[in-house]
């Protein structure tokens, strides 16, 4: 005798409910990949636990390509099939399709900081660690990059505050020098009116000399000469 065929609902048995699940899931994968490399088909499988545990396959490598084409692709269709339909239920579409968007963006993130990683297949975990070393290269790239003109542009500030204080030195023995040189002229140069008044006490010296040597000699003139041979004039 053949298997009966098989109610679908809802099994009630929590147990029984969540051991189905597992095997089912593990089959539905492996179908989805089967019909991948035979077919040679993009197939993307999003499935849901109860408690919201994400699981997930992908024919290619990044999911968001496939689920992009499918937003595409459903976008032009509901187009094409609404155009008549009101200007509301147009923005509702739109909401729902930005807003599936948005969560598998957020599941990526949480992936990139190594959360909800459970639901990963070995492939999906290479190409995120793929990603994150090619994310970490640019980073220090960009970082040695800012690092090292950060540091040319300390040198230019010293090289720039080595000259100005170069010229400053300059300036300064410049300065002492002509203090110096100021100070041994004034060293050297005598008050004016102390000249003068040198000048005038060697001249009036000179005269009395002058004066004195010439009475002197007129004395001897006299004495040697007898007194009736010196006469007045006037006689």
């Amino acid at each position: 005798m053949g298997r009966g065929r098989v109610q679908l609902k809802r099994i009630e048995n929590k147990i029984n409910r969540q051991v189905t699940f597992s095997k089912r899931r593990s089959g539905l994968l492996k179908k989805a990949h089967e019909i991948s490399v035979l077919c040679d088909a993009e197939v993307a499988l999003i499935v849901f636990s109860t408690k919201g545990k994400l699981f997930e396959y992908s024919s290619d490598p990044c999911m968001e390509r496939i689920l992009e084409r499918y937003e595409r692709y459903s976008y032009t269709e509901r187009q094409l099939v609404n155009n008549d339909q009101a200007p509301n239920e147009n923005w509702v579409l739109e909401h729902a399709k930005l807003k599936a968007r948005m969560e598998v963006l957020q599941r990526n993130q949480r992936n990139f900081m190594g959360e909800d990683l459970d639901g990963l297949s070995l492939k999906e975990l290479q190409n995120l660690e793929q990603q994150l070393d090619s994310a970490l290269k640019h980073i220090r790239s960009k970082k040695n990059q800012v690092m090292y003109e950060s540091i040319s542009e300390l040198q230019k500030k010293d090289k720039a505050l080595q000259e100005h204080n170069n010229l400053l030195s300059k300036k300064i023995k410049e300065k002492e020098k002509e203090l110096a040189q100021e100070e041994l002229q004034n060293s050297m140069e005598v008050n004016p009116i102390e000249t003068q008044t040198l000048e005038s006490m060697t001249t009036g010296g000179s005269l009395e000399a002058k004066c004195n040597e010439e009475s002197a000699a007129q004395t001897r003139v006299s004495a040697s000469i007898p007194a009736w041979m010196i006469r007045p004039i006037n006689e």
